[in-house]
């Protein structure tokens, strides 16, 4: 009786507070990690997930704004966008500290082209977003090859210093990382346009009725993830050592998982920014621990895709019954 009180419990929690679902998994995951490890190297596991897991976040912010504006919005061009503006940055860069801010004005002016591109087709076209974002990949993929063949360029060296440097122990990137959810988080739940895609994803009709300004809210949402993954092609580039056309690849899958393990209904109209950092650190403490448990690269694949699956069949679960 106590044991299905507790559970009770439990996923009242969860309800409430969406978000300590993921990282709850995530402590488990490290627990089991650490023990098969013989509770050594919980240090550098953790600094790692918090480094991994930033860039995990940064892709997955930006999908969350698109999965909120309701069903069939997702934005399937993350890879491709992450491969080309990465070039881009470390292209004007050119290895220089003082073109830092202007390479990463250049990859974020990509990004914003490649938003308003995706929004265009989905917009002016009438395709489905999903369609939309796939083909849009293909163009910006293939722009990347061409752009950054034979691109061997080192990035600057605060620029690395940024991606991999640490603060009393915790990863500069983390910091900024946070930071930047703390106001994404706020624009989301305190702002306008925020709110406005909330109110879009609970019912875009009934949003329209109420003067929102649908078409501009929805723009802005794709422009608005096209440039956070620019921001996190330029700093995995940085992290790196370089741009590479394949760095992206990882992302597709990883976007939509934080965003579903993190809380966010795929019905749109719900999203937690919170719960994207709890399902980043587990994403990447997952992986850590079958190699840890000594699992071969096939069968470890097999075995992450099928957790990752159950874990977002199990969180849609939990707010199937929102109203």
């Amino acid at each position: 009786m106590t044991t299905r009180t507790t559970a009770s419990s439990l996923a009242r929690l969860t309800r409430r507070a969406p978000f300590l679902f993921s990282f709850v998994g995530a402590l488990a995951i490290l627990l089991v990690t650490l023990a098969a490890n013989d509770w050594n190297g919980g240090e550098q596991i953790i600094v790692a997930a918090l480094t991994f897991g930033s860039f995990y976040a940064i892709v997955g912010i930006g999908q969350m704004f698109v999965i909120t504006t309701g069903p069939g919005n997702i934005d399937l061009s993350v890879p491709a966008t992450i491969a080309l503006t990465g070039a881009v940055a470390m292209k004007i860069m050119g290895g220089s500290d003082a073109a830092i801010l202007l390479g990463l004005a250049a990859a974020l002016g990509a990004g914003l082209l490649i938003g308003s591109f995706n929004y265009l087709l989905i917009r002016m076209l009438r395709i489905p977003p999903i369609i939309a974002t796939l083909s849009s990949s293909f163009i910006v993929q293939s722009l990347a090859i061409v752009y950054g063949r034979g691109l061997r360029l080192s990035p600057p060296p605060l620029l690395a210093q940024i991606a991999t440097g640490r603060i009393a122990g915790v990863p500069i990137i983390a910091v900024l990382t946070i930071g930047l959810a703390i106001v994404m988080a706020i624009v989301l739940h305190r702002s306008v346009y925020g709110r406005s895609v909330t109110a879009i994803g609970q019912n875009m009709r009934a949003a329209g009725l109420a003067g929102i300004r649908v078409g501009r809210a929805r723009f802005a949402t794709y422009a608005l993830s096209a440039c956070l993954a620019a921001l996190c092609g330029t700093l995995l580039a940085a992290f790196s050592g370089g741009a590479s056309l394949n760095m992206g690849e990882e992302y597709l899958l990883a976007s939509i998982s934080v965003v579903v393990i993190g809380g966010t209904s795929v019905a749109g109209g719900f999203s937690n920014v919170s719960g994207i950092w709890g399902a980043a650190l587990f994403l990447y403490l997952l992986v850590t621990m079958l190699n840890t448990l000594g699992v071969g690269s096939g069968l470890r694949q097999i075995l992450t895709g099928a957790i990752i699956v159950a874990v977002i069949t199990l969180a849609g679960s939990r707010k199937t019954g929102r109203g």
